[in-house]
């Protein structure tokens, strides 16, 4: 997968090499491929969970939620701009998304201890952009192409305090239209319950969420393509709008 990556080309699905991969190998491929990344100079700064919404489980057909790693390599400022020639078919999603200001760890985590961790909420664009492709794609293929996160950015932190994600409405607008739309609860009724999902996820690993790590908790709408000299945004009611160009 990472030499698909870096070639902006299809790579063969796990699963059809392999049938009889299991969902823990499949993370394990998308460690290790991870690690690669990182010994080339790439930093880990936090996780992204997928397929969290209806519309993005039909439209990919995958009736799970699925993470993935989120490394600085692929991080985006706000108002940034994204080279599509860099990448295969690339789609684009708006979230919401948490900075932690505390550990999240254990298989019995609650969404009360979730929101404690919390220290800040953003909003975010993910630029996913699937390197197995999408015919016959399964968990295992996506989980092994780290959840099909390409590129992200990630508006301005606001405390969490006083907020109702779920009822959070958020826009997708591309050149100043709106193209997608959903709310806080598209993300399996609430998006802090990603974060509970994540952490009960890691925790057969020994992994945890650390203090510092962003998370995006998934789209609250169907991916959009995403198109050469478009701009795409991110708003809703209460969290500051982020946006990026493609180029």
């Amino acid at each position: 997968m990472l030499h698909a990556e870096q070639g902006a080309r299809l790579a063969p699905r796990i699963s059809a090499e392999r049938p009889e991969v299991t969902l823990q190998e499949a993370y394990r491929v998308q460690w290790a491929g991870a690690a690669l990344r990182v010994s080339a100079g790439a930093r880990v700064v936090g996780h992204k969970v997928g397929l969290t919404s209806k519309a993005m489980q039909e439209q990919f057909g995958i009736g799970e939620p699925d993470s993935g790693l989120l490394l600085d390599t692929a991080r985006v400022a706000d108002d940034g701009a994204v080279l599509v020639a860099d990448l295969i078919a690339p789609r684009v999603e708006a979230e919401i998304a948490f900075l932690l200001g505390a550990p999240l760890a254990g298989e019995r985590v609650s969404e009360e201890q979730a929101r404690a961790a919390v220290s800040g909420v953003v909003l975010a664009l993910e630029v996913i952009d699937s390197r197995a492709g999408t015919a016959g794609l399964t968990l295992a293929d996506s989980v092994a192409d780290n959840a099909a996160c390409a590129r992200f950015a990630v508006g301005t932190s606001v405390p969490v305090e006083g907020l109702d994600l779920a009822a959070e409405q958020v826009l997708l607008t591309v050149g100043g239209r709106t193209q997608a739309a959903g709310a806080g609860s598209a993300v399996l009724g609430d998006p802090l319950r990603s974060l509970v999902w994540l952490a009960r996820r890691l925790a057969p690993f020994g992994c945890w969420l650390r203090p510092g790590d962003l998370v995006l908790a998934g789209a609250v709408h169907a991916s959009v393509p995403l198109l050469p000299g478009s701009t795409v945004t991110a708003r809703s009611p209460h969290l500051p709008a982020v946006r990026l160009h493609a180029a």
